[in-house]
């Protein structure tokens, strides 16, 4: 079955056809790094993620970008809390989104380039526009003339004639919705207001820090659009197959991205646009400026990497997502049931009551269908959703199949195990098997063994402070005990 995605640029699904049959360019717009990422900057990190792991296993060489914006009037809006300078406050984010995808296991891009080191290719390629008659210098800032890329607004569906003014209100512009290039001069004041924190330095202090490059239109910075189509240009081609980014950068940013990269290059800058659509809570979509977010990093350490990755992925990246205490829940609820699932199969197979000469067609058949299942979802655009209840499906196979027989197949089982790991990990990110070295594993049980004995012990005595103390103990080392009638059972975390 054929990669289908839905194009942003058409509107409709359709093939995905690379221009090499054998890699795939992608680029995805990355965070401006200005705050602490929250659990909508994730549900975009997972998604690509899973989709470079995706057509990575259809056999693609996926060659990967995704940048930090660490030049921006945000960033100098918080000198003084997190740097004593811009790029002492960019810097301080960039590792913290480093951090964070490290801690939802993402797979490295091939590179994450950063503004303040393409400067000279962002330089270049307004030099291009300029001459080609495209923008206009005034005033040492240069802008774009949207009137002269003919296909403006393709991508967002507006017309020119409809859209009011792009970035600050100025009488520089010969139309409203011409946008910067290029910025003459710093940061002033009033650029930054909007965004002071109450811990930030003065907003006249803090600008003063603000980075500024030669140009030769004079000092300034680099717009925002003009960023991600010089760091694509230079680290991918003049020509990508996908470009990936959240819904709300649909307009302006990737709109001007298209115009600016197709007026300067003749050529068409992405085939394929794919936008996440956002995270929301109460209704609002989470957001740093509403105040209404979930940090990763506290998130991570309330719910752990599995389940956040399971919640992410329990909505298809076109879909509405929302976050709550109900579905955080119930991905929990999911991730313990692919868990226990995965190793109920490894328990088996390993087991001595596994055998080379027995056979179960109905567990064989249902391997068979799960990893069907799996690959037609996710050759249909990605779909997450229903490439996890793939899983869940093969999770309920081998639950039955183990309760209902003494002796097991030992190939079917070996293929289910196979299929968790193989999707569940190599493709969804999911933790199945990745407990360190057994012996390590083993003797941790062990431990976490004889914990749970003396915390029996203690409520056998009547001491049940003591052993409250000794589960919360355990807790905070990462393993969840569970009470049920036949006894503690327990699961070590990540």
């Amino acid at each position: 079955m054929t990669l289908r995605v839905t194009n942003t640029l058409t509107g409709e699904t359709e093939p995905f056809e690379p221009r090499d049959p054998d890699s795939v360019l992608l680029y995805y717009c990355g965070l401006t790094t200005s705050d602490p990422p929250h659990l909508g900057h994730a549900r975009g990190w997972v998604h690509v993620d899973v989709m470079c792991r995706w057509l990575e296993w259809l056999g693609y060489d996926v060659h990967h970008v995704e940048n930090f914006t660490d030049v921006n009037e945000k960033i100098v809006a918080r000198v003084g809390e997190d740097g004593e300078s811009e790029a002492d406050v960019a810097r301080h984010y960039v590792q913290q989104v480093i951090e964070d995808m490290r801690s939802l296991n993402l797979s490295r891009a091939e590179v994450y380039p950063r503004v303040s080191e393409h400067v000279p290719e962002i330089i270049s390629l307004v030099e291009r526009l300029v001459e080609s008659g495209h923008a206009y210098e005034v005033d040492g800032s240069v802008y774009f003339d949207v009137t002269s890329f003919e296909d403006y607004g393709e991508l967002s569906g507006q017309s020119v004639e409809d859209l009011e003014s792009q970035g600050q209100a100025t009488g520089e512009k010969r139309n409203p919705a011409d946008f910067a290039l290029w910025k003459a001069g710093g940061v002033a004041p009033e650029d930054i207001e909007e965004h002071q924190h109450p811990e930030a330095a003065p907003a006249e202090e803090a600008c003063e820090t603000a980075q500024t490059w030669d140009s030769p239109w004079g000092e300034g910075r680099p717009g925002w659009h003009i960023e991600c189509s010089a760091m694509s240009m230079t680290h991918l081609d003049e020509t990508i197959d996908i470009h990936v980014g959240g819904q709300d950068l649909v307009f302006p940013h990737h709109e001007n991205e298209v115009a600016q990269s197709e007026a300067a290059t003749g050529e068409r800058f992405a085939d394929y646009w794919l936008h996440v659509r956002l995270l929301e809570t109460k209704g609002e979509k989470m957001s740093s400026s509403l105040g209404n977010f979930f940090t990763v990093s506290e998130a991570v350490d309330e719910f752990g990497p599995d389940v956040l990755r399971t919640f992410l992925l329990s909505t298809a990246y076109t879909s509405r997502a929302t976050y709550s205490e109900e579905t955080i829940g119930e991905a929990q609820e999911r991730w313990d049931r692919l868990q226990r699932g995965y190793e109920r199969a490894v328990e088996a197979c390993d087991s001595v009551d596994a055998y080379a000469t027995v056979s179960h067609e109905g567990l064989r058949d249902a391997v068979d269908e799960a990893r069907e299942t799996f690959e037609a979802a996710m050759n249909d655009d990605f779909n997450t959703r229903e490439a996890t209840t793939a899983l869940l499906d093969l999770t309920g196979a081998v639950n039955a199949y183990v309760d209902d027989r003494e002796t097991y197949d030992y190939a079917a089982l070996r293929r289910a195990v196979e299929t968790f790991e193989e999707f569940g990990r190599g493709v969804l990110g999911l933790g199945f098997g990745d407990g360190g070295e057994d012996g390590d594993v083993s003797l941790a049980g062990d431990l976490v063994e004889l914990v749970l004995q003396a915390r029996e012990d203690e409520r056998a005595a009547g001491n049940y402070e003591r052993a409250d103390e000794l589960r919360d103990e355990l807790e905070a080392m990462g393993v969840e005990v569970q009470d049920t009638d036949e006894g503690p059972t327990y699961r070590l975390g990540d």
